[in-house]
């Protein structure tokens, strides 16, 4: 039956070896409390409840789902009760301001923490984690009262938080949207209008939800330079801070998805809803992306949950299923046949998924380090770095983890044949949970658009340098390595390789400009299987390191650098068909008219 165990070795190793985290943490103000200590009883505690709660739970949600009765969403057997436990731990509070009652402890413990939390169980995650997202917007942009009102309360989980986005008439096309708000003589807005794909919109696991909202003010210009930000709240707060009288919104349907069915994705109808207005009249869109970002990086985290929780229960079944002999003659001649791990396609797809896993679990942490550095450094030169680092590793990391998270699901089922397709191992249900990943928070499309149109083409490549320089720096310290040659001398030419690429994507697109749109989403894919190869690179270095020394446990070292071997050799070769197919342009897409595409 399905299982999940936190995989504390390797988030240590990540943390304490790879990237230096007590080091990093010392380096900047406020973080005195993120010690050794401190993060091993963080990480111990948050394993124990993904692990004994909320794994248990799972499956339960997908069978289950969220069920609509008038105005009110029923959340499945055992949700509300684990929440309960998850807000008496003090978990929502971990990485927030303690002015407004958080633990006062870096975004990066918060990211570490959801990890555990979503690959246990990724649909009862959605609910405390698009809270976070509603906090960071108003810590950001909310004013003292607001921050008072509804911050201190969704900091404590006794509230949760939600975006309301998108309308059914324009998707990622916000510039479309008609939800309307009319100015009120007391200063707030009547906000009325439909919006749809509202996670954890409505539901019975805390006394009130609070919506962040887009919408249009009257006069507003035309397009996304005509969008407002507002709060909107189910339960419009008293004077005492307490939930008070119903406001005018409601859940009018819930969606009927392929997955994630745990987790309540609304159809939300605001009717002359009472809101308050959060920064800048038609700035909402800018103001948005405070929990844009922050919902990419959490997107990009779920790709690793599903390829964690794919990894560890294929490997387990791997082991124990018999099937056939081992083509160089029986490798358990005790038994009626051989476990399928000894089979070679098995272990492709086993590596593919540990080299996925544990590849994505380094850029989400070292994106983790960034978010740290942009927030909490004092050193300005140090906050732009880190921030050009981080507004170009963002779309890479949220598309590239999910697609990879959706290949490492299916191959998980894949492992388990027949099995693999029935709903009480499990594989499925990860399959279909993962699949809205590649969706969320602008598909991959966008998100590639993102990085090469605005993020490198727009710079014209400097954010791109600002990576890459990273790259170079590292490949030098390691050019006299002998032993890390195999690593380094392919990683250097691809880096070098990656900046003379965008330039042949940029020339051709100043003669047209459907080149970049062509391009975008093979650019982006390269870009995660080189920024992948980094991590792996350091990885393997810190791990030989290890073994030089004598320390720790050499199998676990032994068996980083030979995943990082097959990452180099069986994955990493995947760019060279990328180039291909960036190179051919975008004639083969466009050459054929419209009414060729017949049937």
């Amino acid at each position: 039956m399905p299982d999940y165990k936190a995989p504390l070795r390797d988030i240590q190793f990540v943390l304490d070896e790879m990237l230096e985290s007590e080091q990093h943490y010392k380096s900047l103000p406020g973080c005195e409390e993120a010690t050794p200590d401190m993060l091993s009883a963080i990480l111990e505690e948050g394993a124990k409840f993904s692990e004994r709660v909320l794994a248990p739970l799972n499956a339960v949600g997908d069978r289950e789902g969220c069920q609509l009765n008038g105005d009110e969403v029923t959340t499945p057997e055992g949700f509300k009760e684990a929440y309960q436990q998850f807000v008496e731990g003090g978990w929502p509070s971990l990485a927030h301001d303690p002015k407004w009652g958080g633990q006062g402890l870096p975004e990066s413990v918060g990211i570490i923490l959801n990890e555990l939390v979503g690959t246990a169980n990724w649909s009862w995650s959605m609910y405390p984690g698009l809270s976070h997202g509603a906090m960071n917007t108003i810590e950001a942009h909310g004013t003292d009262d607001q921050k008072q009102t509804y911050l201190t309360k969704l900091i404590s989980g006794e509230w949760t938080g939600t975006m309301c986005l998108t309308e059914s008439h324009c998707g990622t096309d916000l510039g479309m949207l008609r939800t309307k708000a009319e100015p009120q003589a007391d200063g707030s807005y009547k906000i009325s209008g439909t919006k749809i794909f509202i996670s954890a919109g409505e539901h019975d696991m805390a006394e009130n939800i609070v919506h962040i909202v887009l919408a249009r003010l009257p006069d507003a210009p035309a397009g996304t330079k005509g969008i407002s930000l507002f709060i909107v709240p189910k339960f419009i707060p008293q004077d005492s801070g307490n939930a008070g009288e119903r406001n005018s919104l409601s859940c009018g349907a819930l969606e009927h998805k392929m997955g994630i069915h745990g987790n309540a994705t609304c159809v939300m109808n605001f009717d002359a809803a009472t809101g308050y207005l959060i920064g800048e009249e038609n700035r909402g869109l800018n103001c948005m992306f405070t929990f844009m970002n922050t919902a990419r990086i959490g997107t990009a985290l779920q790709g690793l949950a599903h390829t964690e929780w794919g990894y560890q229960n294929s490997l387990a079944y791997a082991r124990d299923r018999l099937q056939m002999r081992a083509l160089n003659g029986p490798a358990c001649p005790e038994k009626a046949a051989d476990p399928i791990i000894v089979h070679p396609d098995v272990r492709r797809m086993l590596l593919t998924q540990k080299a996925f896993a544990e590849g994505g679990r380094a850029l989400i942490y070292y994106c983790a380090q960034l978010v740290d550095k942009v927030g909490l450094t004092t050193d300005e030169s140090d906050r732009q770095e880190a921030d050009t680092q981080l507004a170009f590793l963002t779309p890479i990391a949220k598309a590239f983890l999910t697609e990879t998270g959706f290949e490492s699901a299916n191959q998980g089922l894949q492992i388990f044949g027949g099995h693999g397709y029935i709903s009480e191992w499990g594989m499925e249900q990860n399959v279909r949970d993962s699949r809205i990943s590649m969706l969320y928070e602008g598909t991959t499309g966008i998100q590639a658009l993102d990085l090469l149109g605005r993020k490198v083409l727009m710079t014209q490549g400097e954010s791109l340098k600002s990576f890459t320089k990273v790259v170079h720096k590292f490949c030098e310290s390691q050019a006299d390595n002998r032993s890390m040659q195999s690593f380094i001398n392919p990683l250097s030419r691809l880096n070098r390789e990656w900046g003379e690429l965008t330039t042949r994507i940029g020339m051709k697109a100043m003669q047209n400009r459907e080149e970049v749109g062509a391009a975008s989403v093979d650019y982006l894919m390269y870009s995660g299987y080189i920024t992948m190869a980094y991590l792996w690179a350091r990885m393997a270095v810190t791990a030989q390191e290890k073994l030089a020394a004598g320390e720790g446990d050499g199998a676990f070292y032994a068996a980083k650098l030979k995943t990082a071997r097959f990452y180099f050799e069986r994955i990493l070769p995947r760019t060279r068909t990328l180039e291909t197919t960036i190179d051919s342009g975008a004639d083969n897409l466009l050459e054929m008219d419209e009414s060729e595409f017949s049937f």
